[in-house]
């Protein structure tokens, strides 16, 4: 005689949540706090802003320029006689070096000028002016 047969009940698989969801959790936060927070160097200054700006990421000597027209490497303030020297040293053998000019937005166009001069004259590749994004 054919009867019906009798079916089996499968087990269901289950996989646990609960734990994938911490352990995300702790990846998150340990990621969190153990990245590199961007902070900048140098004097305060307020960049000229616009519209079409886009981050750089190689490596970089950069030179600031306040209000009054001094130049700073760093937090160091570095007379304009000095400045050529500092930077040729700095760039070295190096002719592809970028150096990025962080001018504030209230300095006499000509300081600026003078300054990526001198950063030009001392064997920069690259002169950057740096700039805010408007937005």
């Amino acid at each position: 005689m054919l009867g019906k047969r009798k079916t089996k009940k499968r087990y269901e698989i289950k996989i646990p949540m609960t734990p994938l969801i911490d352990i995300v959790f702790l990846l998150l936060i340990y990621f969190l706090l153990t990245t590199n927070f961007l902070v900048e160097e140098g004097i305060q200054i307020k960049l000229p802003q616009a519209n079409a700006s886009a981050p750089q990421t190689e490596q970089e000597i950069t030179v600031f320029v306040d209000k009054q027209g001094r130049a700073y490497i760093g937090e160091e303030e570095v007379p304009l006689g000095s400045l050529f020297k500092r930077l040729k040293t700095m760039i070295g053998a190096k002719k592809d070096r970028l150096v990025v000019i962080r001018a504030d937005r209230g300095v006499m166009l000509n300081r600026a000028v003078r300054v990526m001069d001198l950063a030009k004259a001392a064997g920069a590749g690259k002169l950057c002016l740096a700039t805010e994004k408007d937005f």
